[in-house]
């Protein structure tokens, strides 16, 4: 019988290989567990009219202060406060128009029930994440969301793992349940984020890099050719427009209708642009989201688009290397 010569899994994989499958399985789970309790929690923080105030201590406050961040960034105002600090002072943070979402895998976390009278006091709604339905906190709450676990991942079934990835997993279906429910887009997203890479994408438009005024390469169709080259030449686009006297667009005339000129042994002294322009070319609108144009020119395989206004006439040129400079690629 021949030896197995496969190498031993190292111990470091095999605890790693454990904690994503118990991790896994308790997501699984949740997703069974998901029920009425889930639509309801949706509907009030939906119909909120204040902010969603996430709160949790510990590990939970990690997690709390995440699914905070996720839901403002997806179109539901909200902010993180920690139950600690809350007795001494900013409990004032929250007022009778906001939900609070309480994190609690015990559901008897002290700092949180110290501050439940007052929450119900001034009126506030209540959505408690607990891994114990029986508990205080899951009891008080309007709903109570249950993201309780078998076991941790940890071997000593202490350190918060499983309970944590759930009660993140919950966070985020809450987030874009409410996301879609909203009709919340993708230029939505971006007014939240406009700092970045993609905010620059999804809100420049074409308006803001384009090249405008003198800048944009115009002859008449009647211009010959070796003068359309000059203007060409001093543009640096590699085309130019042609345009009626009422500056409408009529095509434009580029690189490589030049070398297809060249082919046919035309009279550049002579020939006017109008008989060899092109009238067939890609366009763009100024108000087209910047990330739109990008696309034409990548899909049509060129390195630039004439940008008209609503009656056809040119108002500006805008090429690949603006895009790029401009952060969109």
């Amino acid at each position: 019988m021949a030896a197995d010569n496969t190498p031993p899994i190292s111990p470091w994989l095999q605890s790693a290989q454990r904690t994503v499958a118990l991790e896994i399985e308790a997501v699984a789970r949740l997703r069974e567990r998901l029920d009425e309790s889930f639509v309801r929690a949706c509907e009030i923080l939906l119909g909120c009219g204040g902010r969603v105030v996430v709160t949790g201590m510990g590990k939970s406050g990690h997690i709390g202060n995440k699914i905070a961040a996720t839901l403002a960034s997806t179109g539901t105002p909200a902010f993180y406060v920690h139950p600690g600090e809350a007795s001494h002072g900013d409990l004032g943070m929250i007022t009778g128009k906001d939900v609070v979402l309480a994190l609690s895998n015990s559901g008897t976390t002290p700092e949180i029930l110290t501050i439940l009278p007052l929450i119900k006091r001034m009126g506030a709604r209540l959505i408690a994440m607990t891994g114990k339905p029986e508990s205080t906190l899951a009891r008080l709450a309007d709903v109570n969301l249950d993201v309780g676990v078998e076991a941790e991942a940890c071997p000593l079934d202490l350190a918060p793992t499983s309970s944590t990835t759930v009660a993140l997993v919950m966070g985020d279906a809450l987030a874009i349940a409410l996301l879609e429910a909203r009709g919340f887009s993708a230029e939505d997203f971006a007014f939240s984020h406009p700092g970045g890479a993609l905010g620059r994408k999804l809100l420049l438009r074409v308006n803001d890099i384009m090249h405008q005024g003198r800048e944009v390469p115009r002859v008449p169709p009647e211009t010959v050719i070796r003068e359309a080259l000059l203007e060409m030449t001093a543009k640096g686009f590699g085309m130019t427009t042609v345009t009626d006297p009422g500056g409408h667009l009529l095509g434009i005339f580029t690189d490589g209708d030049l070398r297809r000129a060249l082919d046919r042994g035309i009279d550049f002294q002579h020939e006017r642009i109008g008989d060899f322009m092109t009238t067939r070319c890609k366009t763009v609108n100024g108000e087209a989201l910047a990330a739109e144009a990008l696309h034409l020119i990548e899909e049509s395989k060129i390195t630039s688009l004439v940008v008209l206004d609503d009656e056809r006439r040119p108002t500006g040129v805008i090429h690949l290397h603006d895009l790029l400079r401009a952060g969109i690629a």
